[in-house]
């Protein structure tokens, strides 16, 4: 006996998306002397704005970079808040921020972040100039 069509089970559905759409992953730069250009990676925050009141968020600091960091050290020592999210965003100088992808296959908070943070140590900070490079 063949089986007809309609006996068939059912395609797979799709999986729901792993990562919730509330969270967020940002690359904190600082200034590089070299480049002219707040592009220096020192951290990666990720967010996640779901809750009310202050969001949840985890940070991730790359490392050797503690002296470099310290114009974000104490920007984050305010807290981190939709407000100041956004604030940080539209500022210029020193400091800036950019979006990072948060990974469909994070787990967590802590895995997103972590996930750029990789990125950036394998394919961004060894390819910064440096003085020994420019000589």
């Amino acid at each position: 006996m063949t089986a007809r069509v309609s006996d068939a089970p059912p395609p797979p559905s799709l999986p729901e998306p792993a990562t919730p759409p509330t969270w967020s992953v940002w690359v904190l730069t600082v200034w590089h002397p070299e480049v002219g250009l707040p592009v220096d990676p020192v951290a990666v925050l990720a967010v996640d704005t779901a809750a009310d009141g202050a969001p949840a968020t985890y940070l991730s600091w790359v490392p050797r970079t503690y002296h470099r960091a310290d114009p974000w050290r104490e920007r984050l020592a305010e807290g981190v808040t939709p407000e100041h999210l956004a604030r940080w965003q539209d500022e210029e100088g020193v400091c800036a921020m950019a979006p990072g992808m948060v990974a469909p296959d994070a787990v967590d908070l802590r895995h997103a972040a972590e996930i750029v943070m990789d990125g950036l140590l394998a394919e961004v900070i060894p390819y910064l100039p440096t003085a020994e490079t420019r000589a």
